[in-house]
Order: structure tokens, then sequence, then C-alpha cells
């Protein structure tokens, strides 16, 4: 005969990192990791887990979050490797969470032997567009999960359970390293007749840096031959156009690549950061007609 006092479970810790996010890509993150349950009680019977997982610490939303000083990550634990399931707890056996108030029901069939084992996933995600976090080391705990509430299988669902069994307690972490990405368009001067006088044109260059990064953007003399930061050049075979960038409209400003001197600077915010590259071919020579080019370095430092 089954009795309440013959059953007796376990359950463990479970800690996740993510690692290293790239949070200026707006993707998700995910991670995984294991705990494991052990009950004994009668020969051939089967206890009903009521597994939960607690909120841990929330932000003002009520989701679960990743902090770093005052910075927030949201991420979310779900019982499911498709992340559709969020993993919560009914308070049954550790604190309601709120928003899921839902854990999980798992079944564990004592056998022969009269005791059994089971391993768990959780499947942490760190959600998509968090682009303005910014670097730290992020910590979220959740005390006394996970948590089971148990009994022998009824016709009960969960929540139920007679007996409760708590862990520790479980940490996950993750770390925003300061990073930037960097892109650019073309500048393109057309078809110009003879060079008489200034040809004028612009290009961008976009960058996204994760928040508070400090960063400079440089643009080297280009590859033609003879080029410096005042004088580029664009090349078709041996023949040769000069032309100038500039950082401002008045094509007064020259932009290059000494950082502090020449070079464009500011502050990411995790969004895209765009600047505007003056240019200018000013009156010369005008060489054989062709296609001339140059291609210039965009550096980013931070």
């Amino acid at each position: 005969m089954q009795g309440a006092w013959s059953q007796s479970c376990s359950v463990t810790a479970v800690s996740g990192s993510y690692g290293a996010v790239d949070i200026l890509s707006g993707a998700v993150d995910d991670t995984t990791a294991t705990f494991s349950i052990s009950c004994s009680g009668v020969i051939f019977s089967t206890v009903r887990l009521c597994v939960e997982l607690s909120p841990g610490q929330t932000n003002t939303a009520g989701n679960r979050r990743l902090a770093s000083g005052t910075q927030r990550l949201v991420h979310e634990l779900y019982s499911d490797a498709a992340r559709t399931t969020i993993w919560g707890s009914w308070g049954l056996a550790t604190t309601a969470y709120a928003l899921h108030p839902i854990g999980t029901t798992y079944d564990l069939n004592m056998g022969f032997s009269g005791s059994a084992n089971a391993t768990l996933t959780v499947y942490g995600r760190v959600a998509a567009n968090q682009t303005t976090a910014g670097p730290g080391s992020y910590i979220w705990t959740m005390t006394s999960a996970p948590a089971i509430g148990y009994d022998y299988v009824t016709a009960t669902a969960c929540p139920t359970g007679s007996r409760q069994a708590v862990s520790s307690g479980s940490t996950w972490t993750a770390t925003i390293n300061a990073n930037c990405n960097v892109s650019a368009t073309n500048v393109n001067f057309g078809s110009v007749g003879v060079l008489a006088s200034n040809v004028d044109s612009t290009g961008s260059v976009t960058v996204r840096c994760t928040n508070s990064t400090p960063y400079s953007i440089g643009l080297s003399a280009g590859t033609g031959s003879g080029a410096t930061i005042a004088a580029r050049k664009m090349t078709s075979g041996t023949k040769l156009v000069s032309y100038s960038l500039y950082r401002d409209s008045g094509m007064a400003t020259v932009w290059g690549n000494t950082i502090g001197t020449d070079t464009a600077s500011g502050t990411g915010t995790g969004l895209d950061q765009p600047y505007t590259v003056y240019a200018e071919a000013p009156a010369q020579t005008t060489p054989a007609p062709g296609t001339y080019t140059d291609t210039v370095v965009v550096t980013v430092t931070y």
C-alpha cells in the first residue's frame, strides 16, 4: 500500500552561462543547463513532480533579467528547445512567477528498485533587440529553485504534492564586451568632363558601438601612388585624379586616421550612428578619360 511517508525526493541547483553576448547584432542568445531530481519510494510506483523555477530578479515589467550595476538584460528560461513555453512557478514550493504562474509536470517511475533519477534541461534565452545594453558582467539569481512539489500519481494535476523539496539556488551569467560594427557607402563623383572646377560628392560611414563605449573613426590615405591624407589619389592605370575627404560640409576639416587629430569621434549608444563623408576633387589638369578609383580603409578604434 502506498503512503506519503514512503517517498522522498531531492533536486539540485541549475546554473547557466550565456558567455559573451553579441548584443549589437540584436539577435537572441541561447544556452542550456541541466539539473537532477532523485526520488525513492514504493517499487513500480510513479511520483508526480511539479517542477518550478522562481522569477528571481525581475525588471519593472516583471520579466526575469540579468543585471550589471544599474544595467539590465532581459532573459527567460523555457522548458522546451523551441523556447515557446516559459518555465515559471505556481508558488507551490517556491515564489510564484506572476507573469508565468505555471511550472512543468514530470512523472517519474520508481521501477523495480524503488528509486529513480531524472535529468531535466532548462533552455535559456537572452531576448532580442537589447542593443542599448552596455558592456559589463551580468548576473541573475533565483533562490530556493528549482523547487518541486511531489506525491504519488493521482488524478490531480499540478500544482499538487503533499511534500516539497528545493535546491540551494541558481545563478545565470552573461558578458557584454565593448564592441563596434562599421559600414560605409561609396563616394561617387559621377561622370565628369574637364576638371576645370571643384567636383563635390558625399558618402557615409555608419558606426554601431556598445552603449557608453568611446570610439574614433579614421580614414586611410588610400592606395593611390603618392597619396596623403590631404591629397588622396584616384587612379586609372598610371593616371591620377587628386581628391580630398572632409568631416564638414565646408570642406575645411580633412578626415584622416590620427586619433585625436583628424579623426571623427563619438560615444556608442548601441544604435546606428551615421557620419557623412564630404568629398571634393579640386580643379586640376584633366587626365586621360577612364574610370578612376581608390580604396580607403575605415578604421574604428574603441
